[in-house]
Parts: C-alpha cells; sequence; structure tokens
C-alpha cells in the first residue's frame, strides 16, 4: 500500500464518519439522554463490530460474492427493526414518565450500550458493502493482506473514535444544559433520531 492511497483511505474513512449513519445518532441519542459515557460505551461497541469485520477481511472470509442479495436484506431489516424499537422504547418511557407512571429507567451497567453500538453497527448493511466494495480498492493486491488490513483498521479505529466521540461530548452537553422540563424532550428526540435511523436502514438498496 502506497502512502497516497493509505492517505485517500483516511480521508474517505474521515468523510464517511462525519456523515451521521445509524451508529453515530445511536451514540448522540444514548449521550443525549443518558450521557456522555453511556454515548462513549456504544462507540466503543461500534469499533468492536469494525474490528469483527476488519479481521474477517484479513482472512479473506468477506468477499463480494458473499454479500448476496438475500444476506443484504435480511441484515439490512434486522437492523431497521432494531432501531425502531429502541427509538419506539425511549418514547415510550418519556411518555409514561410525563404521564405519571414509572420513570425511565437507566441502563444497571454500561454493558448495554456497549451492545446496542455493536448490534446497531453490524446489522448495519452498509458495512459489508464498505468491506465489499470500498475496503478493497485501497489494498495492494500483490502485498500481503494482514498487514495492510491492520494499518487500514488501526487507522478507521483512530478516525471513527475521535469523530464518534465528539458526537458524544456535543450532545451530551446539549442534555445537561436542558432544563428538567425539557429531559422528557430529548428523550423522545433521541427516540426520534433512531427511528430516523431504522427507517434510513430500511429504505436503502443494494447497488
Amino acid at each position: 500500500m502506497t502512502l497516497q492511497a493509505w492517505a485517500l483511505f483516511c480521508a474517505t474513512e474521515t468523510l464517511l464518519c462525519l456523515n451521521p449513519g445509524p451508529s453515530a445518532l445511536l451514540v448522540m441519542s444514548l449521550a443525549l439522554t443518558r450521557g456522555q459515557a453511556a454515548g462513549v460505551r456504544a462507540t466503543v461497541g461500534v469499533l468492536a463490530a469494525n474490528a469483527v469485520y476488519f479481521a474477517l477481511s484479513a482472512s479473506g472470509l468477506v468477499a463480494v460474492h458473499w454479500l448476496s442479495a438475500e444476506v443484504f436484506f435480511v441484515i439490512k431489516w434486522a437492523g431497521a427493526a432494531y432501531l425502531i424499537w429502541l427509538g419506539v422504547r425511549m418514547i415510550v418511557r418519556s411518555l409514561q414518565a410525563r404521564s405519571g407512571g414509572p420513570p425511565p429507567s437507566l441502563p444497571a451497567s454500561g454493558r448495554r450500550s456497549f451492545w446496542q453500538g455493536f448490534v446497531t453497527q453490524g446489522a448495519n448493511p452498509n458495512l459489508l458493502v464498505y468491506f465489499t466494495a470500498i475496503l478493497p480498492q485501497f489494498v495492494d493486491p500483490v502485498r500481503p493482506l494482514p498487514g495492510q488490513v491492520a494499518l487500514l483498521a488501526f487507522s478507521s479505529f483512530a478516525i471513527e473514535l475521535t469523530v464518534l466521540s465528539i458526537y458524544a461530548v456535543l450532545a451530551s452537553r446539549a442534555g445537561r444544559r436542558a432544563a428538567p422540563r425539557f429531559r422528557l424532550l430529548a428523550e423522545r428526540l433521541g427516540g426520534g433520531l433512531l427511528i430516523a435511523a431504522g427507517a434510513g436502514l430500511a429504505s436503502l438498496r443494494r447497488e
């Protein structure tokens, strides 16, 4: 891999991260309603899902022919349903709190945020497209694959960790500065973001 190819990959990765997708919306929603720590844990989950795909790429198990129409369809709708379910649950919690029901329950640990990030990223069919169509363009086929994929993976982790952490910090600050009477509105906004992300996944079509 040439230095030019690596620089082009970093630029492409940065642009993709700056365009908020389902995982970024999840991170912002959790940071807005649960605090910065929840957003960061979700970010770690997103990176863990990416690590799995990078490992499969390095081993040659992710190939264009593996991305069948059936696989794309199943992953797309599973991911969309999961995000919409999370969003609806957040909105329902806020409505229950307003009507005098039990207050919204906070996660007992950071594991839930981590797994939400992991599942959301892993169930995003765009990730499959990325690893089967985009990533190979930056790899030199005449050189050993694992080392090149490792370099691209660590570069991707650094970029995505930085961008998603910034999203988490900004969303968390917005949530903290909101007056208590607007906290339920923030909960609904977070749920709405997740529903929008799920709808976006559902509308994807395989090229």
